[in-house]
């Protein structure tokens, strides 16, 4: 499936003379229904823009702790139907267990991290923390504002339609080395956490282009990301999961300016 659409529209422009109206092509970004069928078992249904999904279907089973590491996955296939797009995965027979175990009634979720949880309690038992290793020292704030200018000139279908989220991975020293983009923001860091582990888990943080909230949080911290940058908010959840965990949280992050929420530790802030 194509990730855009091209449509005929009618521009309407509000003039000092007058209204005005131009007839032309827009680009409609892709958002189909795509179904995680783990073993042959459908588990749920997201709506995700049709590019890089693979890396989502990985990405998002490591968030979600269905596959505890990349090795667990035996075999993907992406089949397009009619009505979306299956990914049918083929996971190890333990963690398919576990997942039967532990299903919730998910069908139509948004890529919230607690969508389905029946019970209050059950919302930080969902979470999956993995142990730091504290890789990640002495990032200089300086390089934000180099890392925004390759975000913001990285996003391809952000340019083309205007309705995209991105997630996009930084080393230490401010290179991007993957971008992954999509109408959904969970879906898009989904992605870049597939991609992530299939690099092999390399050092260096995240930046989204979306506000920071507690299931972002979460997904960083699932997969051992240890710092998340947003351009946009950050929430009070998220802050808190943010400081229980030991994890680096800045938000409104934009040009010259950021604010640090958690773990100013791993900022070179002299």
């Amino acid at each position: 499936m194509n990730k855009i659409t091209k449509i005929e529209v009618k521009k309407l422009l509000f003039l000092t003379t007058g209204l005005e109206k131009q007839y032309c092509e827009d680009n409609l970004i892709s958002e189909v229904p795509v179904a995680l069928v783990y073993n042959g078992i459908s588990h749920t249904v997201m709506m995700a823009t049709p590019s890089d999904l693979d890396d989502f279907a990985l990405g998002f089973s490591l968030a979600e702790g269905i596959l505890n590491a990349p090795q667990e996955l035996y075999g993907l296939d992406i089949i397009e139907q009619e009505q979306g797009i299956e990914i049918q995965l083929e996971i190890s027979t333990r963690q398919f267990v576990e997942l039967k175990e532990k299903r919730r009634s998910m069908a139509g979720r948004t890529g919230c991290g607690i969508c389905g949880v029946e019970q209050l309690e059950q919302v930080h038992q969902s979470c999956k923390i993995v142990k730091k290793n504290n890789r990640l020292q002495g990032v200089n704030p300086l390089i934000l504002a180099y890392c925004l200018a390759q975000l913001e000139n990285a996003q391809s279908l952000s340019k083309e339609t205007g309705a995209s989220h991105a997630a996009a991975f930084f080393s230490i020293d401010g290179t991007l080395l993957a971008i992954r983009e999509d109408v959904g923001r969970h879906v898009a860091l989904d992605k870049l956490i597939g991609w992530y582990a299939k690099a092999g888990f390399p050092n260096g943080f995240v930046f989204v282009t979306s506000r920071a909230s507690f299931e972002m949080v979460q997904k960083c911290l699932a997969v051992g990301i240890e710092m998340l940058c947003a351009i946009s908010a950050t929430t009070e959840m998220a802050t808190k999961m943010a400081r229980d965990n030991q994890f680096t949280l800045l938000a409104f992050a934009r040009k010259g300016k950021a604010t640090i929420y958690s773990g100013a530790e791993r900022l070179f802030l002299k």
